[in-house]
């Protein structure tokens, strides 16, 4: 594909997924006194619990899948052998962070309590040494 083809494509999913990204902020339930409920439920009596937060945590993953499809296209890869001597592909890495980071977080609320910000950096320092290394 020429390089015209390809703006076209980012840019297009980029819009549709800032379009959904503004339909979850948009979708935030409001108060009476104008304030955001940001952990309140997007739709009230669901059987789903969907709040922002949650809906933001599908919106990333599938962002993260997009990209990756893109990228596996453009510029497709052979596996390497990293530190744990599998082959691996850059989904491979990106499916063993998010495993790797989905334990960090629970380990986190075990012993830590409920802020997860200091987990957040251990996760994502987590992901850039299974991307350079494994």
């Amino acid at each position: 594909m020429t390089t015209t083809r390809w703006t076209t494509i980012y840019l297009t999913l980029a819009l549709i997924m800032g379009a959904i990204l503004a339909l979850l902020f948009w979708a935030v339930p409001v108060d009476g006194d104008g304030v955001r409920d940001w952990t309140g439920s997007l739709i009230p009596g669901f059987w789903m619990a969907w709040t922002f937060p949650v809906a933001l945590f599908f919106w990333i993953i599938a962002s993260l899948l997009i990209i990756m499809t893109l990228l596996a296209i453009r510029y497709p890869e052979t596996p390497r052998v990293g530190i744990l001597r599998i082959e691996t592909t850059r989904g491979d890495r990106l499916f063993i962070s998010l495993l790797g980071s989905a334990f960090i977080n629970l380990g986190w609320l075990f012993f830590f309590g409920a802020p997860l910000w200091g987990a957040l950096i251990l996760c994502l320092v987590y992901a850039f040494a299974v991307f350079r290394w494994v």
